[in-house]
């Protein structure tokens, strides 16, 4: 009998003592991203990969057309009418109603269902625990009602279920990686085309460790949206003289500075973007060559491109990166997600990381205040059913 994870276990006897009845369990993980940050909403590429830290679902169909949800997070039910689905601000439910309303405007049928939710993913740290959650509800509607969809286009549908419902315009990234993850693997994700390559993850001596700042950042109407107009707007100017430009993927350094104006916060923008891109390239050449210092040193460049120049970290992420900038355990660290607060990735050597892990936390406490909360996650694979056995 397979063994379940204790969270999934209690997701399922929670749902068990609310609704009765033995549910269906559903898994979806959060991801890190090795390198590519903010590409993603531009076209261009990503490498990220699911980690072993995840959303678990209990679901189940109910023969009344109630939407009856539970969050252990929260400790909080919600309930609503499937014909009146409707966005409650900054609510949690929004993520997994979202989904349903998604789908009913596509026209697929629904009933009413019930679902428990429990995720080992904390909330703001940049490891897209909303994605995970909108890819784990539509996995699980997927399955429950019998609609056919293939992880594509879960994938979009979850997308939009963000956009509509939580209000952040966020790329494809979160939701693809979730989804298609593969163990001891990241993905080199074509943004445009979504065509995508697995390249071994060979770390060898090296671990990733998050150094959560325990800033949470709010994405929903904030500076997020805002760098996407920003790149908007450099996109049409360069595409007023380069008609074949649709997207900071089609553009150069110097066509940047060919057709924006110097002082425009756009060409800084764009200028990070199109910068970020050719590090990618870089960074799987590296992987391919098992070259960690190089990976390492594309990672600080991208953190300094981040702060400085798309200026999207904040003073605690900063002091964290600097911190183990020269360490020769840490082969590379940077900012990772959205921004404003949340983690940062560190690759580090693995048989220095118990001395270096308590020296950061000292710090950062000392420095700014706060305590620091270390999550070491290695890479695992993609959102699934569970087998239903292991509940009997």
């Amino acid at each position: 009998m397979t063994m379940l994870p204790p969270l999934a276990i209690e997701v399922a006897q929670i749902y068990q003592a609310r609704f009765a009845g033995r549910p269906s369990l559903f898994r979806s993980p959060g991801r890190i991203n090795l390198i590519g940050e903010h590409t993603d909403y531009n076209q261009g590429f990503v490498l990220p990969a699911a980690i072993d830290k995840a959303v678990y679902l209990a679901a189940g169909l109910r023969t009344d057309q109630r939407i009856c949800l539970y969050a252990i997070s929260y400790q909080e039910g919600f309930e609503v009418d499937i014909q009146e689905i409707r966005k409650t601000p900054n609510h949690w439910s929004n993520y997994l109603l979202g989904v349903a309303a998604v789908l009913r405007e596509k026209g697929f049928t629904l009933g009413g269902f019930n679902l428990v939710v429990g995720s080992e993913l904390p909330v703001g740290a940049g490891l897209s625990s909303s994605a995970a959650l909108e890819c784990a509800t539509i996995f699980a509607l997927n399955d429950l009602f019998g609609l056919g969809l293939e992880k594509q286009q879960m994938i979009l549908l979850a997308q939009r279920a963000e956009h509509q419902f939580a209000g952040v315009l966020c790329g494809i990234m979160d939701q693809f990686a979730s989804m298609f993850g593969k163990k001891d693997h990241v993905m080199k994700l074509d943004c445009r085309s979504m065509d995508f390559q697995y390249l071994p993850a060979d770390l060898d001596t090296y671990e990733l460790v998050l150094f959560n700042s325990n800033v949470s950042h709010s994405l929903a109407g904030s500076a997020y949206n805002e760098r996407r107009a920003e790149c908007a707007r450099a996109v049409s100017l360069v595409g007023d003289r380069y008609p074949f430009v649709e997207s900071l993927r089609d553009c150069t350094v110097p066509m940047l500075y060919e057709c924006i104006q110097a002082d425009d916060i756009a060409l800084t923008r764009a200028r990070y973007v199109v910068e970020e891109i050719e590090r990618l390239q870089q960074a799987c050449s590296a992987l391919e060559k098992g070259d960690k210092q190089s990976l390492g040193k594309l990672m600080f460049e991208t953190h300094d491109g981040l702060s400085k120049m798309y200026e999207v970290s904040c003073p605690e992420t900063d002091f964290l990166v600097d911190y183990v900038r020269g360490n020769a355990a840490v082969a590379g660290a940077r900012m990772m997600g959205g921004g404003f607060g949340g983690c940062t990735l560190n690759l580090v050597r693995k048989d220095q990381a118990s001395v270096l892990i308590p020296e950061v936390s000292g710090a950062y406490k000392a420095s700014m205040g706060r305590a620091l909360s270390v999550i070491e996650v290695r890479i695992e694979e993609g959102s699934s059913r569970l087998p239903g056995q292991a509940l009997m």
